[in-house]
């Protein structure tokens, strides 16, 4: 698997973003740029490891060997913090930086990680992506060639998008070929079978902001954001955003970055008007 440069644009205010688990940088290719081009922010967008173009990390993977990775590339831009944005296992990890003073802001896009030991949303998820093991092996086995099957679109969006017209052909591409050559499928899955996920989320002292997804299948609302919606301070701010799936970025990346900056603007002297204000 060769390592993967991440995105890196802009200059101000420094922006982590963070993808999902099996997804790479790629995701916020759309959403970075136009962050940036406000003049206000640095963003930046690793791939983690064990994900497609990240580097090898050990073969167990969790959020703590994640969040350590994620660490060792902000000390290396000399960021002793960030604004941190992250969705599915990115919220996870993003929350891990958070309980280690690493996040100016937080804000949580659909994350993972709303569960205890022993809860049953926990063994609910795994068994999700366990039950989509042929599908892995097939795209393992093919490759891209598996984008000359017309079935394909239709078995990739219910996981990314509320609808097929949500991925462009593009996109569906992208996502074959992060899926490809992700090792963490099988690396995080097992080692998550052991761990709890977050329990420390209540003493969270930074702004935080919990966006749901409405049309999201991976971890649908209530029952995977219940965890969050209890446990979060009182003065999160939390968001509803409809009629998109678990991976917003793809259908709808002008709306993800605008409530992006939207959010971190108010964090940040002097205010200013988020995009297209």
């Amino acid at each position: 698997m060769t390592e993967r440069a991440p995105i890196h644009v802009g200059s101000g205010e420094p922006v982590l973003l963070l993808h999902p688990f099996m997804m790479s940088q790629n995701v916020w290719k759309k959403v970075a740029p136009a962050i940036a081009d406000t003049g206000r922010y640095e963003v930046y967008a690793p791939t983690m490891p064990g994900h497609n173009g990240g580097v090898k990390g050990p073969f167990f993977l969790d959020s703590g060997s994640l969040a350590d990775d994620v660490e060792r590339r902000m000390d290396a831009l000399g960021w002793e913090t960030a604004h941190i944005v992250g969705n599915s296992l990115g919220g996870w990890v993003a929350f891990e930086l958070e309980r280690r003073g690493r996040a100016r802001t937080l804000t949580g896009i659909a994350p993972a990680g709303g569960w205890r030991h022993f809860t049953p949303a926990k063994f609910e998820i795994v068994g999700k992506f366990l039950a989509g093991l042929p599908l892995y092996v097939v795209v393992k086995l093919l490759g891209n060639r598996v984008l000359k099957l017309p079935v394909t679109p239709y078995l990739t969006y219910p996981a990314v998008s509320a609808t097929r017209d949500g991925l462009s052909d593009e996109d569906v591409a992208d996502i074959i070929d992060d899926v490809a050559h992700c090792p963490a499928y099988y690396q995080l899955l097992v080692k998550s079978l052991t761990l709890p996920g977050l329990l420390d989320i209540a003493e969270g002292s930074c702004p935080t902001h919990l966006v749901i997804c409405e049309k999201d299948r991976v971890l649908p609302h209530p029952r995977f954001t219940r965890h969050f919606t209890t446990h979060l301070p009182k003065d999160t701010q939390v968001t509803h955003l409809d009629n998109v799936g678990h991976i917003p970025m793809y259908e709808a990346p002008e709306r993800v970055a605008n409530l992006i900056v939207e959010f971190v603007d108010r964090h940040v002297a002097p205010p200013h008007e988020a995009l297209g204000g």
